[in-house]
């Protein structure tokens, strides 16, 4: 039987959408100005491509995105959750508070409901002190109609999150199961501030993330897609169901350009290259390993916030399709690092605007052959090469930071503003273009794989080292299978273990991902 995915990817600039048959060939792609209301560019993407696909729409069976709500939610500080934050950790974590280094103006908005508790743990799993139940449902009745959501933090819950579990069991018992509950336990890794900052962060996002799920689904329902199961993508490649995206919906943050990354795999066929995704605002670059998204080793802001979550390896330059170029006297320049977004075809000189774009220059250098020519044939060629040159340079020097050695490594070129950079590169060993480049991003959320991912502190001394790791990796491949992963083709795609020598016990911190294709058959 013929079935269908859509896949939608927000940029930036442009809200990308792509139709793929049951073997993942291309039946239809589109792209949308991304709007300043995020949802209307996706209806507009979503009803464009239905009409290029003209396929039936009862079989389009899967549904993924790839959005920006929740990251525009935090930088904007728009509709985030009324929160509580609840730090269980008195007497030994007093000295600093929750919010320390956050903006005053995030603080100002989540930092009302703010709570420290007896209790936690050592490093080696000890408690630190009884936790003090009897706190904790006073603060539940305290709060209860104030806030939409919880964020529960424990100190040294990657070693043992009891009290966070047992703080959730009460919050539900008082609150209900409808107040979401995020545990840092399940979101950071070692590092209370960081972790506690990803959890805060997470669990002011949950309404954005479901209004967001609600507003796709009615958009596909209205456009006669009604029986499609609805994913999101997540920032290292892969897909996670509506309820895992609801749980977590920090981890759609960053989700854009590891799509690329996945679609550029895809369609290259290459698993271990550099990625350089040119949009219509900023070029980011990554690393694929494996076909996966490398990951950063380093600790990420966010809006203002540090966390340490999982995010992408990435380094993004100001260069994309509507960089604004300005020419100054004697004919010196800057590039960017703004840009006219999703206003390119009414801005830039070759659409008829009267905005120098870098898009502008490389038309007026013969190097694509876009809008009106004409339009920038009076610009200086001397000086446009120039401009072209600093423009190359720029994309060479990221791509040379995100390398671990002097060799010439594979790249490959996607993004609509590719078209920006030459097919031979410094530093590169080729330069790959593939088909349908410019919604390798939509490609690479239409294809994803579910994914689940362990992060945590284990004693060697209690199992030995194989047999942690093998427990490791059973709970990996759990994790996947219930973010909607089909269990026969779970694998481990990612395995990492660090010796820890500060703490006792042979400790050592374990991350292990697992990935496999989308649940066919699931039990509604």
């Amino acid at each position: 039987m013929t079935t269908y995915r859509i896949g939608i990817d927000v940029g930036g600039t442009n809200t990308d959408a792509v139709i793929l048959n049951e073997n993942y060939k291309v039946i239809a792609e589109t792209k949308s100005p991304t709007m300043e209301d995020v949802s209307e560019g996706i209806y507009m993407a979503m009803r464009d491509v239905i009409n290029k696909a003209n396929i039936p729409l009862d079989k389009i069976k899967f549904a993924m995105l790839g959005t920006t709500h929740v990251t525009n939610a935090i930088v904007e500080r728009k509709k985030l959750n009324r929160i509580a934050v609840i730090r269980i950790g008195a007497p030994a974590t007093l000295a600093v508070k929750p919010f320390v280094g956050t903006p005053l103006d995030l603080k100002g908005i989540l930092g009302n409901f703010v709570y420290l508790v007896r209790g936690g743990h050592e490093f080696d799993g000890r408690e630190i002190t009884k936790l003090d139940e009897d706190h904790l449902y006073r603060i539940a009745n305290e709060i209860k109609g104030h806030i939409d959501s919880i964020a529960i933090t424990s100190v040294f819950s990657p070693v043992s999150n009891a009290h966070e579990l047992r703080a959730r069991e009460i919050m539900n018992e008082v609150l209900g199961e409808n107040i979401p509950v995020s545990l840092s336990s399940e979101i950071g890794s070692v590092g209370l501030l960081e972790r506690e900052n990803a959890t805060i962060l997470n669990a002011s996002v949950v309404k954005i993330a479901r209004t967001t799920i609600n507003g796709f689904v009615n958009a596909l329902e209205k456009e006669g897609i009604k029986n499609a199961r609805v994913y999101l993508g997540q920032n290292d490649g892969t897909l996670m169901s509506v309820e895992y995206a609801l749980k977590y919906p920090i981890l759609t943050i960053a989700c854009g350009p590891t799509n690329s990354l996945r679609g550029a795999s895809y369609l290259t066929g290459e698993a271990n290259s550099i990625v350089v995704d040119v949009g219509g605002t900023t070029t980011d670059v990554g690393v694929l390993v494996s076909s996966f998204p490398r990951e950063s080793s380093l600790a990420v802001e966010i809006g203002g916030v540090r966390t340490n979550f999982r995010m992408p390896d990435l380094v993004s330059v100001g260069l994309g399709g509507g960089t604004i170029i300005r020419i100054n006297e004697e004919n010196s320049f800057k590039i960017g690092p703004d840009s006219v977004g999703y206003e390119l075809p009414q801005k830039s000189l070759v659409f008829g605007g009267d905005t120098l774009t870098a898009t502008d220059v490389v038309v007026a250098l013969g190097k694509a052959n876009l809008g009106d020519p004409s339009k920038v044939q009076f610009l200086d060629k001397e000086v446009m090469s120039r401009i072209y040159a600093k423009m190359v340079e720029m994309v060479e020097m990221a791509i040379d930071q995100m390398k671990t050695s002097a060799e010439p490594v594979p790249v490959i070129l996607v993004g609509g503003g590719s078209i920006l950079v030459p097919d031979k590169l410094e530093g590169a060993s080729k330069v790959v273009k593939p088909n349908n480049f410019g919604v390798a991003n939509a490609i690479g959320s239409a294809i994803a794989q579910v994914s689940g991912q362990i992060d945590k502190i284990f004693s060697l001394d209690r199992l030995g080292r194989q047999k942690t790791i093998e427990y490791a990796k059973k709970l990996a491949l759990q994790e996947a299978i219930n973010a909607g992963a089909e269990e026969d083709t779970c694998s481990i795609v990612d395995l990492e273990d660090i010796p820890l020598s500060y703490l006792p016990g042979n400790a050592t911190r374990i991350t292990v991902k697992a990935a496999g294709n989308l649940r066919i058959n699931m039990t509604e």
